[in-house]
Order: structure tokens, then C-alpha cells, then sequence
């Protein structure tokens, strides 16, 4: 009887073809991800905030921080510092461009015994509240043709919500203008920071409305908010000439302080409270 060579394999392996091949990828280069659902001590975190153009990697990392932490806890600036190694500096700046954007609110309030304190309100979802009139669910929004996002529009230097309003209701009014006009709440959001932009620039309301639909294309507007950013930022008129800065005489600089009162920072020559903190005193003890 013959031997049976034991070094030849029982079974021929199929040969893998191809893009198949278990050692090849698909791609050379970029970004993949290796997730594993969470069940336990985890928070949900809104690609509006973590994928933010404006804020800066500081400030969306502090957001998320605060956001994973219990009702109660102390995220004063002293805190945070204590917590982490950026400094007293970079937290305020960074907790500023979180509350300019509506990530945080910080109220002062007086309370019973006569002090003045600073309470702090994380939001998740700014424009949105927990004590809101519940809403039904947001329909699904039509992709634009081509799924192109509208282009970007110019921010005010102070976005203050009077002014966002303003720039509201003019671009709410532009359907009186043109019918082709009719612009989504989406829309209208996205274009408000662009004409408050116009408006902080010293042009009236009718000066907007002219640039916007003045010379209009006669055939149908498919995407009239994207033709509205576009002039919004090409035509974006120059700062005026008395808003132009002119180099300041050299001030005494005096260092850093944190507000004993809120928290915030200031410039002083010692510790003490920042000028608001300082007027509501000072109102406290007309008052009393």
C-alpha cells in the first residue's frame, strides 16, 4: 500500500481574487472607524458643536467636557483651570466663544442674603430649550439639487440677537419683493449672520434689499438662498471710514484678574471684582 505524503494539504484553499484579498484595502489613506456601541456613561454630542467652523478646538473640547458632567458641578474658571493645563486665560476666552455662539448661558442673580452670583446653563442645542412647548417632529428637508450645502456667509462683529432679528425679518419680508423669495426657516438662519453683517456695516434695510434683488436672472430661481448667500459675500460692503481703527496710544496693560464676583476675566492691577460686578454692588448698596 502506498504512504500518503503528510506534508500535502487535505484540502486546496481557494485562491482569495481580487479586492477580496483579506490584506488589501480599499484605501490607501484616510480616515476609518473602529466603533463599538456604548451602553453606560456616555453622552450624545451634536455634529453642529463638534464639527463647529467658527469655534476653536479649545472651546468644542471645554463644550463637551461640560456637557458630559453632572447638574451642580462647578465649571467656574478657577475650576476648569484646576482641571485642566490650559490656563485661566484660554478658558475664559474659550468660554466666551462658547456662550457668543450659544453653547452657554451665565446669568447673574441676586439672592436672599444680598450676594450676587453667576449660575451657568449648558445648552446642547443652542436656539433650542428643555422648557420650549414640545413641537412635533421636524419633517425630513428635500435635499437641494446636486445635495449641495449654501455657500458661507459673513458674521457680524457682535452678534447681537437684536440685530439677528432685524436681519430676520428682512429677509422674511423679501417674498413681497419677489415671490421666487420664499425662503425655508433653515435658510433664513443660515443668511440672517450674513446681512446682520451688512447692517453692522452702516447699510440701511432698503440698501440690503436692493443688493439682493436687484438684476434677478428672469428663469426660475432653483435655489434662491444659495444666489442670496452669493451676493451676501461678493458684494459685502467695506467697514465705514470712521470705523477704521487707529492705533491707540500705549495704554498701561495691567495683568489678568478673575472676577471674584463671576468668575470672568478682566484687566486690573489686583484681585477684586470686574466693572459690572462692581456697579451691581454699587447698586446694592444705594438700593439698601
Amino acid at each position: 500500500m502506498d504512504t500518503q505524503n503528510p506534508n500535502v494539504p487535505s484540502h486546496a484553499h481557494t485562491r482569495v481574487a481580487g479586492k477580496k484579498h483579506p490584506n488589501r484595502h480599499p484605501h490607501a489613506a484616510g480616515l476609518t472607524h473602529d466603533n463599538t456601541r456604548h451602553t453606560a456613561r456616555f453622552t450624545v454630542i451634536g455634529n453642529h458643536l463638534a464639527q463647529h467652523p467658527e469655534l476653536s478646538l479649545l472651546a468644542i473640547g471645554l463644550s463637551v467636557h461640560i456637557q458630559s458632567l453632572p447638574a451642580g458641578s462647578r465649571i467656574d474658571i478657577k475650576s476648569l483651570a484646576a482641571r485642566f493645563p490650559e490656563g485661566t486665560t484660554r478658558i475664559a476666552a474659550a468660554l466666551r466663544e462658547l456662550e457668543a455662539h450659544g453653547y452657554l448661558r451665565r446669568t447673574r442673580e441676586r439672592i436672599p442674603d444680598g450676594r450676587i452670583i453667576t449660575r451657568t446653563t449648558s445648552c446642547n442645542q443652542p436656539g433650542h430649550s428643555s422648557t420650549d412647548t414640545p413641537r412635533p417632529a421636524p419633517r425630513k428637508r428635500t435635499r437641494q439639487p446636486g445635495g449641495k450645502p449654501l455657500p458661507a456667509v459673513p458674521h457680524p462683529a457682535c452678534p447681537v440677537p437684536a440685530l439677528l432679528q432685524r436681519a430676520t425679518d428682512l429677509l422674511t419680508g423679501l417674498r413681497r419683493e419677489d415671490s421666487r423669495l420664499l425662503l425655508s426657516e433653515c435658510d433664513t438662519a443660515h443668511l440672517a449672520p450674513g446681512v446682520a453683517a451688512w447692517l453692522e456695516r452702516d447699510v440701511t434695510p432698503a440698501g440690503v434689499r436692493h443688493a439682493l434683488t436687484t438684476d434677478l436672472p428672469p428663469e426660475p430661481l432653483h435655489r434662491p438662498a444659495a444666489l442670496l448667500a452669493h451676493r451676501l459675500t461678493a458684494q459685502l460692503p467695506p467697514p465705514p471710514p470712521f470705523r477704521t481703527p487707529q492705533p491707540p496710544p500705549a495704554p498701561t496693560r495691567h495683568p489678568l484678574q478673575t472676577c471674584d464676583g463671576c468668575d470672568r476675566a478682566f484687566r486690573a492691577p489686583g484681585p477684586g471684582h470686574c466693572r459690572d460686578c462692581r456697579s451691581s454692588r454699587t447698586e446694592l448698596l444705594e438700593a439698601t
